[in-house]
């Protein structure tokens, strides 16, 4: 049996609002919520297991992003746009910072792009952290912050450092090399 597209739709709704009433989120520093109330857009969803697991069947043919999907619990994706260029709150991204450090998460990237001399040098900020118990990766946040916008993805389960690097592009993960995101070629996370 096919299901249109328009029903397919609605029952991953559907199942998204039930794992979400049923999963607790992961944890997220409170000093988000600054950023969250400056902004003049916001974008947050948490995808559980059986809906990352749902939408890597369509992409068939990427075993390598199914393995990865195998071991992650869920996804939380927090976008914030500001209005105008660096209306964002430095002081709140070095408290997600703080917050990170105080609940035992490990900083493992810390760029700062300030170059204002190369033209094609968007000035941001890259940082990625991890969580681990029993000697693995438990949890991974990434957060990129542009000129007028700020992006935290936190994923969390059993993962390897390769499982990150194959869940790069999908689900708002920037793909990563170096220690920098890479540039979508349409300009969009």
């Amino acid at each position: 049996m096919k299901l249109s597209p328009i029903v397919a739709l609605l029952l991953i709704c559907s199942a998204a609002s039930l794992s979400q009433a049923q999963q607790p989120r992961e944890w997220i520093p409170e000093a988000v919520d600054a950023l969250r109330q400056r902004a003049s857009t916001k974008t947050e969803f948490t995808v559980d297991h059986s809906l990352l697991v749902l939408a890597s069947k369509l992409d068939p043919g990427n075993g390598d992003f199914r393995r990865a999907i195998a071991g992650v619990n869920g996804i939380s994706v927090h976008s914030y746009h500001f209005p105008g260029g660096g209306t964002y709150d430095p002081d709140a991204l070095s408290a997600v910072k703080q917050e990170y450090k105080d609940a035992g998460w490990t900083q493992l990237v810390n760029k700062h792009d300030l170059n204002k001399h190369d033209k094609f040098a968007e000035p941001g900020v890259t940082e990625l952290w991890i969580r681990t118990e029993n000697r693995a990766i438990s949890d991974v946040a990434v957060l990129v912050a542009k000129e007028s916008d700020v992006n935290l993805i936190v994923v969390s389960g059993s993962l390897s450092p390769l499982d990150l690097f194959h869940l790069g592009g999908h689900f708002g993960i920037p793909k990563m090399a170096g220690g920098a995101p890479i540039p979508n070629p349409e300009g969009s996370q």
